[in-house]
């Protein structure tokens, strides 16, 4: 019986640990061609090393799968272009493009650097731009060419970007802004016969073992903390059967799923003359009066 991803061609960013490690695995499980991309570095995004990615790789291709390993940076021009390349070079070209890789340099506001705020937003906005850039180019030359598009692209937000978390203001500004390009990519980019969603994930891995309390389970006890209850979504969404799924944000986190609306408008009033700043009191209040509180992690 042929898999959910028979024959396609999937990149995943961040793919030898954690959340990515398990996308991979369960990719080729399902038929697909995994390019497993990592720099190795540490959660603060210091160091290289390709085992990990070369690791991930082998575990595929003992179970007869099609995996390569490629250790690009893909927050640089350059490094998201060669691992572009490398899929279409390897296997004939690309289908599937997940945003994964991310690190954390927590500090409260006041205590942040700037290397602390520049580090995380490369990696996570800016790792996201620019293979997704690189991956647009390839499927617009391609149905240029008189080629067939079927492209996903699945991004990583969170919920510390969609709600916010004190201690995370860059990592939250990153992850909203993830958010918003999900959107305004799966505009861009129906065109081309390409969808973009986003997941924003909840699992015990190294990136969360100072955030989440790690439950202590039963024998025999399902374990909602797992990074391997991520994955069938982010699978599902690169699969042919989600082509009518775009500008989404799906939550996989407690052992359960869901989606998220979004910024939307709660109340509004309209006013016919130049307000003076101190008629504004009572209409912010009426407004909130209409409005949810907001919502914490």
């Amino acid at each position: 019986m042929a898999g959910l991803c028979e024959g396609r061609v999937v990149i995943v960013t961040g793919g030898a640990r954690g959340l990515g490690r398990e996308h991979c695995l369960l990719f080729a499980k399902q038929g697909a061609k995994v390019v497993v991309n990592d720099l190795g570095g540490s959660v603060s995004g210091e160091g290289a090393n390709l085992r990990a990615a070369q690791q991930v790789v082998k575990e595929i291709t003992d179970a007869g799968g099609k995996a390569v390993a490629s250790g690009d940076d893909i927050s640089t021009w350059d490094g998201a272009q060669r691992l572009i390349q490398q899929a279409v070079d390897t296997y004939g070209g690309l289908d599937v493009l997940v945003n994964n890789a991310g690190i954390l340099r927590d500090r409260m506001t006041v205590n942040m650097t700037m290397e602390e705020w520049d580090a995380v937003i490369k990696v996570h906005l800016t790792g996201t731009f620019c293979p997704t850039r690189h991956a647009s180019e390839y499927w617009r030359l391609n149905a240029k060419n008189g080629g067939v598009n079927d492209g996903r692209i699945i991004n990583t937000t969170s919920v510390s970007g969609l709600y916010g978390n004190a201690g995370q203001l860059n990592y939250a500004a990153a992850k909203a802004g993830i958010a918003a390009m999900t959107i305004v990519l799966s505009r861009e980019l129906t065109r081309l016969n390409v969808t973009c969603n986003a997941i924003s994930p909840g699992a015990f891995t190294r990136m969360t073992e100072n955030i989440i309390q790690q439950r202590e389970l039963k024998p025999g006890q399902f374990d909602t903390q797992a990074p391997v209850n991520v994955s069938p979504m982010v699978v599902w969404l690169g699969s042919k059967e989600s082509k009518d799924v775009t500008g989404r944000v799906f939550e996989t986190m407690s052992g359960g799923f869901g989606t998220y609306n979004g910024w939307e408008r709660a109340a509004r009033e309209k006013f016919d003359h130049i307000l003076d700043p101190g008629e504004m009191g009572p209409i912010i209040e009426r407004l909130l009066e209409k409005t949810h509180p907001l919502q914490k992690i």
